[in-house]
């Protein structure tokens, strides 16, 4: 039997690990839901998908279009049995870096679109999880929660993005601090914790030789992880295989933090 089959799964993000994991997702039996803020990117994913793909493109920081993505995805497929949310930035072009370096508008932005959003997300996502019926494995839902290994393992010469870690380091604890509350409701809360990954965020990155000779020694696994590696895990944090799972943080990381 295939991992996912039969349950529905609302991902945030429409390129990059959102795309794999949706694509993964539906190989796997589910159906899946993208909401993210490009419409043009979120309709082409959904598309893709097939009959087992819907979309709404909505602006994740902005309660009332989250409330509304997350009704649509309700009304398509009559309930949510997992939730990724992946949806993020980086915010150097705002202004991101060394904190002393860091603009008040880089922390603004990147705290508002890794963290609000997923704070956002969530609180919507909650209430339906907490009403509907245990599915076949004695679970209500599932939330996977996108972190970095920034938010514990930093690297100060290419990496040096501190609102970004702040935001991915505030998810880990969110995450944590979810699973024990809702645990006793059959919800599970997990966190998943990539290094670097070829995604259109992280092409800056992977355009500098003096980067990707750097990663060559830090991510002996690959130093430019796919993001289907990422979106295999995913896809298992999010199925029955993991559903006695929770509060946990799974990092990704083709050796980042071991070397």
């Amino acid at each position: 039997m295939r991992s996912l089959e039969g349950k529905v799964c609302l991902i945030t993000g429409s390129t990059g690990i959102a795309e794999a994991t949706a694509i993964k997702a539906v190989k796997e039996g589910a159906r899946v839901f993208v909401t993210s803020r490009t419409e043009a990117n979120c309709r082409s994913l959904a598309e893709r998908l097939g009959e087992h793909g819907a979309c709404r493109a909505a602006e994740l920081t902005c309660k009332e279009e989250v409330s509304a993505a997350v009704s649509a995805c309700v009304d398509k497929w009559g309930r949510i049995d997992g939730l990724f949310n992946v949806a993020g930035i980086s915010g150097r072009r705002f202004g991101d870096g060394p904190l002393h370096e860091c603009t008040e508008e880089g922390w603004d932005v990147t705290l508002d679109a890794n963290l609000k959003s997923v704070f956002l997300v969530c609180r919507a996502v909650l209430p339906e999880l907490l009403q509907q019926e245990p599915d076949t494995s004695g679970i209500r839902g599932a939330i996977l929660n996108m972190a970095s290994v920034l938010a514990f393992a930093p690297e100060r010469k290419f990496f040096a993005s501190h609102a970004y870690a702040a935001s991915k380091g505030a998810i880990l604890a969110l995450s944590k601090a979810m699973a024990s509350y809702y645990a006793p409701h059959k919800i599970r809360i997990n966190a998943i914790a990539p290094a670097l990954v070829e995604t259109p965020m992280s092409r800056r990155a992977g355009e500098n030789e003096e980067v990707i000779a750097f990663m060559e020694d830090k991510q002996p696994l690959g130093a430019m992880m796919a993001a289907a590696d990422v979106a295999a895990m995913a896809v298992f944090l999010l199925g029955d295989g993991a559903r006695a799972i929770t509060g946990d943080t799974v990092t990704v990381d083709a050796g980042w933090c071991v070397s």
